[in-house]
């Protein structure tokens, strides 16, 4: 059995869960992947923000101070967090709004001749708005496929849909479906060797590794705070100088400043400061770790991957243990998200099942319906078990014991 993670020196998830109100409940969360829950500090810095005077940034009033600074506190978090320039950060509604903004901005200067390169590994988010783009400016979409006996999606599956017509590539950092990591520095290098760019959706990796933009190799990297214990918004890393090329659809009074001539409209003041307040957060859970914030989240995610893959290997081990479930995560390099189904069952109904027995593992395909149906799912997917900060060694027993009691037919 894997060590117990929770009595590992480096992670305390004891103290870890003691903040998060949620967990009060009782439930045990494996739902992660779709959002996990907040902790009190993000929950006290959106309070905080809108209790004090806010109105729009500016630099005379209490009020424009505080969103000024709210805005720039947030740029920097983000920035320490990702690996990247607080002047390349972009902030949205969600991923999804981002990379339809992106999309159209950058089909402005598209071809008819020109090519995108797309994966059937993708939520559909890192899709859709790149194949309807191309469809609109006439350019030509092409696939790169992962294999579904491994989940692996090899760098020479891209490099096969690659030309000299390709002008971007969109594909996910991890699968939130199945956990899939690809080398995504070596699809940038072969990206850019034939002058395309690399856009990343970094939403499920986000939240369970530590990023470095520069090593990554992306022109552009998504994610999203509340799948990594802040609020509901979207977040998009550029180097500043390819945000200075693009010129996006905006109103004509506001700015064309980078980044913020992609940010439309009134910014969440109030997400942003629960976005640095999440930020600190995960940079705190080491609490030994030295340096500044950038130094301090490497080392926090160091310890958060030893927790999570400890947690994994348990349940991987309880599941090998239990007849007719098979496992669709099987990439050598994954984040510690789990999909399942089993033998003759239907995994909605496990996932009712134990939703009544207080443990939250959700059944679906999550948006990532064309690895679903690659992996002969059809659109139903299956039950995903996804772990996250606070996630600790009881939740997973009583995951394991709750699919034991729905195989025996308990």
């Amino acid at each position: 059995m894997a060590h117990d993670a929770a009595r590992d020196a480096a992670y305390d998830v004891a103290a870890v869960r003691a903040l998060f109100p949620a967990l009060k409940a009782g439930s045990a969360h494996f739902d992660g992947p779709g959002g996990t829950q907040t902790p009190l500090p993000v929950i006290e810095a959106i309070a905080d923000a809108l209790a004090g005077p806010l109105s729009n940034r500016g630099v005379h009033t209490a009020g424009e101070r505080n969103a000024d600074r709210l805005v720039v506190d947030a740029r920097r978090a983000m920035a320490d967090l990702l690996g990247a320039s607080p002047s390349g950060i972009v902030f949205g509604r969600s991923a999804t709004q981002l990379a339809y903004d992106f999309s159209r901005t950058l089909a402005k200067t598209w071809a008819p001749q020109d090519e995108v390169v797309v994966t059937s590994l993708d939520h559909d988010s890192n899709i859709r708005p790149w194949t309807q783009a191309a469809e609109a400016a006439g350019a030509t979409v092409r696939w790169a496929h992962f294999d579904p006996a491994t989940g692996e999606l090899p760098v020479d599956a891209v490099r096969e849909a690659l030309s000299e017509r390709t002008r971007l590539v969109a594909v996910t950092a991890a699968s939130n479906l199945i956990g899939t990591r690809p080398d995504i520095p070596a699809i940038a290098r072969a990206a850019h060797e034939v002058g395309a760019l690399l856009y990343v959706d970094g939403v499920h990796y986000t939240a369970h590794v530590s990023v470095d933009f520069e090593r990554l190799g992306a022109d552009f990297f998504t994610c999203s705070p509340y799948k990594f214990l802040g609020p509901h918004l979207g977040v998009l890393a550029a180097r500043p100088e390819l945000l200075e090329t693009l010129e996006p659809d905006k109103l004509l009074p506001s700015t064309n400043a980078v980044p913020e001539r992609f940010e439309l409209g009134t910014l969440p003041y109030e997400f942003l400061a629960g976005t640095r307040a999440a930020v600190d957060f995960l940079a705190g859970l080491r609490p030994d770790a030295e340096g500044d914030r950038r130094r301090r989240l490497i080392s926090a995610f160091t310890a958060l991957e030893e927790h999570e893959d400890a947690l994994r290997l348990r349940i991987e081990e309880g599941l090998a243990a239990l007849p007719g479930v098979i496992v669709h995560s099987r990439a050598a390099e994954r984040t510690p998200t789990l999909l399942l189904t089993f033998d003759g069952r239907d995994t909605f109904d496990a996932y009712r099942y134990l939703a009544e027995r207080g443990v939250h593992a959700p059944s679906g395909s999550f948006y990532a319906l064309e690895a679903s149906r690659r992996l002969g799912l059809g659109d139903g997917g299956g039950l995903r078990v996804g772990l996250a900060p606070y996630t600790d060694t009881e939740d997973v027993d009583r995951l394991l014991q709750g699919l034991a009691d729905i195989l025996k037919g308990a």
